[in-house]
């Protein structure tokens, strides 16, 4: 029962994924928006919580990618499609469709790649993370060009299939608290997808800025633990050094 846990996350971001793309067949892009961060939300914890209870297994990796393809490739897609190219007509659904196909090839390049390889540093960026910005970026549909969107949008799609090494935050012990402020985070997204970006508070900018430093921070501090700096005058001890005086 055990090794089911985290497949119950991942079967959560799958379903959001499915009813935000339903939501935007409806023409409800708040609650389509909402979904789609609730799907990021679940997607962070369950590699967690699967490597904390000890049941990482390969069917577990291949259920994520089938899941993340959905919520962050094709989702965030249509919301694109239904926004910022809704006046492009079919061309704006084959403009937007490009997204998920870069996408799917990053989800199998991943799946291919050996998981102390994985935890170590992403090679391009992880489509969850593309598919949020893409996502976030929509509810600034008044105020930012489409021509910038488009540079952002394609931009992102590259760098997803680039060679460029992100490092990976998965092997990064964090507090107990930090899973407080995760949600306090996705809390104030879900404000600001409901509002359309409305009224957006203050707190949710210096909260975000924090959080992100916090993590560099402490990934850091562990990389300097694991691999710590050699001195350059290193001398041996006067025994050895004695030693190997008198044999030559």
């Amino acid at each position: 029962m055990k090794r089911h846990i985290p497949n119950l996350f991942t079967f959560g971001n799958l379903f959001c994924g499915f009813l935000s793309i339903a939501y935007i067949i409806n023409d409800d892009l708040r609650n389509a928006t909402i979904l789609i961060f609730i799907a990021i939300m679940l997607d962070a914890v369950d590699g967690r919580i699967a490597r904390i209870l000890g049941v990482s297994n390969p069917i577990g990796k291949e259920l994520d990618s089938l899941a993340d393809i959905v919520s962050f490739g094709v989702a965030p897609a249509f919301l694109a499609a239904h926004t910022y190219f809704i006046d492009f007509n079919m061309y704006g659904i084959i403009m937007s469709g490009l997204f998920p196909l870069f996408g799917s090839y990053r989800l199998a390049r991943f799946n291919i790649t050996s998981q102390d390889e994985s935890l170590k540093h992403f090679e391009g960026i992880p489509i969850t993370l593309a598919g949020g910005i893409v996502t976030f970026l929509t509810l600034f549909v008044k105020a930012i060009p489409l021509w910038i969107f488009i540079l952002l949008f394609y931009g992102l799609c590259f760098f997803m299939v680039s060679r460029i090494k992100i490092p990976s935050f998965k092997k990064v012990g964090l507090p107990r608290y930090s899973v407080l402020i995760t949600l306090f985070l996705f809390y104030m997204f879900y404000l600001i997808a409901k509002s359309r970006f409305e009224n957006v508070p203050v707190l949710f900018y210096v909260a975000l800025i924090t959080y992100i430093l916090f993590i560099t921070v402490r990934y850091i501090k562990e990389k300097e633990t694991r691999f710590p700096m050699r001195r350059k005058n290193f001398r041996l001890p006067k025994r050895l050094y004695k030693r190997k005086k008198f044999n030559k």
